[in-house]
Order: C-alpha cells, then structure tokens, then sequence
C-alpha cells in the first residue's frame, strides 16, 4: 500500500451539512435528526412503509423517499406533525442562551427512549 503525502485528515464539527458549506446546515441537520426519529418510531412500531404511510397520510412512495433521505422540500414543521401522527408528543422549548453558543447550536433535537 502505497501512502499518498497530500492526504490529509480534518476534524468535522457535529453537523456534516455545515462541513460540506450547505445552505441553512442547521435546518438541515435538525430535519436529517426529525428523520431519524421518523424511522426508529416506525421500526419500534414494527410498521411497515404501507402502514406507516396510512397513519402519516402519505403515500408509501413518499415514505420511502423520506426515509431515503429526499426530505429537503420537507419543512420541520411537517416532519414533526408525521411523528404526531405516529404516536409522538414532540415538545418546543424556548429559553434563554444559558452561555454564549454559536450560531450553529442554537437548535437541538433531543430524542426521548421509545
């Protein structure tokens, strides 16, 4: 194996769409995460895409895509109203920084245990 001198390594953040310079990277992540959740429920529901495309009101089609990863025309506001479908209370607090964060910290999505 012949090593290569121009490769180098670097330290990502916690968010892979700010590291790859997308556009709105926060949303982004926060709706890659909404996704996730969207498919851990339907796997601890043991649902199928039909069914779970019954109970969200979708067609399996766009269940598929959603958890394929094509949810960018997808707003937040959707996602977390296809988890209230499934079952999901999905709670929004507002608070005050407690320190300085940055910019890209400033929304968070923390997952309860199903």
């Amino acid at each position: 194996m012949k090593k290569d001198s121009d490769t180098s390594v670097v330290r990502g953040t916690k968010n892979i769409f700010a590291d790859l310079d997308f556009p709105d990277a926060d949303t982004h992540l926060l709706k890659a995460k909404l996704v996730t959740r969207i498919q851990d429920v339907i796997t601890a529901q043991k649902l199928t895409q039909t069914a779970a495309a019954k109970r969200m009101g979708l067609s399996q089609p766009d269940v598929s895509r959603l958890l394929n990863g094509q949810f960018r025309d997808v707003s937040v506001e959707r996602l977390m109203r296809l988890l209230t479908r499934l079952g999901c209370d999905v709670d929004i607090t507002v608070r005050k920084h407690r320190k300085v964060a940055a910019p890209r910290d400033t929304i968070r999505l923390q997952a309860a245990a199903l």
